[in-house]
């Protein structure tokens, strides 16, 4: 298991795999100015939900990480968004 990974069910759609943890304000716009204003550093390093990698890496291709933490931030907005809805009834068909 890559550093960082746990075993467990998935927060988005409910799978077992490993998991990393997805932060609701992206590291990577941690240092934007509207972020700064807008959030606390603690509420943008603590916040987050822990995803396996397929729903992990659909949130990053659908949606650039100023998206993600302005308008995505939190996991009930994640899941009342109609394309993740989509994305995790597909996914949790899939075998492997």
């Amino acid at each position: 298991m890559a550093r960082g990974e746990k075993p467990g069910p998935c927060r988005l759609c409910g799978r077992l795999r490993e998991l990393t943890l997805h932060h609701f304000i992206p590291r990577t716009v941690h240092s934007n100015k509207w972020f700064k204003k807008n959030f606390t550093r603690q509420a943008m390093t603590s916040s987050g939900a822990d995803l396996c990698d397929d729903c992990h890496d659909f949130l990053y291709r659908k949606w650039e990480p100023k998206e993600l933490g302005r308008r995505l931030n939190s996991l009930e907005k994640l899941r009342a968004e109609e394309e993740v809805a989509k994305f995790v009834a597909w996914v949790r068909k899939k075998r492997t």
